[in-house]
């Protein structure tokens, strides 16, 4: 989470303040004037500095993506001896991430309460998701076999990593790993990135 370095940075303070209202109450509660009361400033202060509820989302959204990047960054690190392939450490990442900042990535994927436009945005976007699709094992070898493009295998994998990130957060794998004694929902994702990797493309 952001820590405001003094409270007199206000910008720091308003991002801050409007992630503990994601984390506490969710996206719905969080306005500007919400936010503002989490931060004690008055409410017409945080205009100064993102002009109005989108603009505060997409810079509280925009450092969630860099943050995300350095999240993959750092598992692709510690994975650096391992001989698998990057993706498990990269999805064991984004998933990683999914968890500690659920409300962050719900935001971070909600299209309509972000401006796009915003370079800082869109490149910290591309930045993060290129970590998870530029890297497609094996790509070249499943483009020949089965003549599915680059494209088609990097969207098949985000979607992969993301839904899984998705069901943990809805509490769908819990409830499905509570019915079966032993098992275990870490050593269970751990499972399911193997199998992605070994079923990198989809089947024609």
């Amino acid at each position: 989470m952001i820590r405001p370095y003094h409270h007199g940075d206000l910008r720091k303070t308003m991002l801050f303040a409007a992630e503990t209202i994601l984390d506490r109450d969710g996206i719905a509660a969080l306005t500007l004037r919400a936010a503002a009361r989490e931060a004690e400033v008055t409410h017409t202060a945080p205009r100064h500095h993102f002009g109005d509820l989108t603009g505060l989302l997409t810079e509280l959204a925009a450092s969630g993506f860099v943050r995300l990047r350095d999240r993959l960054l750092t598992e692709a690190e510690k994975a650096s001896g391992d001989s698998r392939p990057p993706i498990i450490a990269l999805g064991r990442g984004y998933i990683a991430f999914a968890r500690a900042h659920p409300g962050l990535l719900q935001l971070m994927l909600r299209s309509e309460r972000l401006d796009w436009s915003s370079a800082a945005l869109s490149q910290a976007a591309s930045d993060a998701f290129a970590l998870l699709t530029d890297d497609v094992s094996g790509a070249k070898r499943h483009v020949e076999d089965s003549g599915y493009s680059n494209l088609t295998l990097a969207v098949t994998r985000l979607s992969l990593v993301h839904g899984l990130a998705t069901l943990l957060l809805d509490g769908r794998i819990e409830a499905m790993v509570k019915k079966v004694p032993g098992s275990d929902i870490d050593a269970l994702i751990e499972s399911v990135l193997t199998h992605l990797v070994q079923n990198d493309a989809p089947t024609p």
